[in-house]
Parts: C-alpha cells; sequence; structure tokens
C-alpha cells in the first residue's frame, strides 16, 4: 500500500516561495510518476504539476508555469514543488499523488494514492 505525506506548506506574503515535500512509502517510488494538485475553497481540484519516473518529462498548469518547478529524487522517496513569485491565487490545499504509470497526468483520476493535503495561504 502507498502512503505519502505532504509537508512544506504555510502562510506566506504575495511574491514569496515555498518548496513543497511529498515523501512516499510502501512502494518503490521509481515505478510510479508523479502529480501535484490543489483545492481552493469554493473551486474544484485543479492539475498543478507533474513528473515522470524517469525526470525527463514535466507538465504545468498554465496558470503556474515559469513559476512553479516539479522534481523528484528517487533515491529519497520524494516529490518537490518549487513555488516561486506566489500569488494569492495559490493559496489552496496541495496534494500529491501516484499513478501507476511513467508518464504522469493532469486528470485527477488517473492517479490512485493521494497524501492528506499541505495548505498554502499566500496574503495579498
Amino acid at each position: 500500500q502507498v502512503q505519502l505525506e505532504e509537508s512544506g506548506g504555510g502562510l506566506v506574503q504575495a511574491g514569496d516561495s515555498l518548496k513543497l515535500d511529498c515523501t512516499i512509502t510502501g512502494r518503490t517510488f521509481h515505478t510510479l510518476s508523479m502529480g501535484w494538485f490543489r483545492k481552493a475553497p469554493g473551486k474544484e481540484r485543479e492539475f498543478v504539476a507533474g513528473i515522470s519516473v524517469f525526470r525527463d518529462t514535466t507538465s504545468y498548469a498554465d496558470s503556474v508555469k515559469g513559476r512553479f518547478t516539479v522534481s523528484r529524487d528517487n533515491a529519497k522517496k520524494t516529490a518537490f514543488l518549487q513555488m516561486n513569485a506566489l500569488k494569492p491565487e495559490d493559496t489552496g490545499l496541495y496534494y500529491c499523488a501516484t499513478r501507476s504509470s511513467i508518464m504522469s497526468s493532469n486528470l485527477a483520476t488517473e492517479y490512485a494514492n493521494w497524501g492528506q493535503g499541505t495548505q498554502v495561504t499566500v496574503s495579498s
């Protein structure tokens, strides 16, 4: 059974940076592609970023391109989301998720395992 735990969220001001971590236990990490999603109050969950198993392919939502960077360390079984130039509209509960495929997807339904989320709040 795969277990995921996010960390690194917090309260920051617009323009600040945060780095989220997602640590996985229970299954070989290097067989799973990773996705980051977020849910803001009153909005549906949305895709933020994804990374393939071998780190050679990444994808981003248009709203975060150029500001967020997704990465992973297969040896440490950890995925990362570096968030720069944060905006108030980036506020939300951020989740990491795993997909049993080499490539990530922007569809939440493609991911089988999810963490509990870490809150990111950006003040203006």
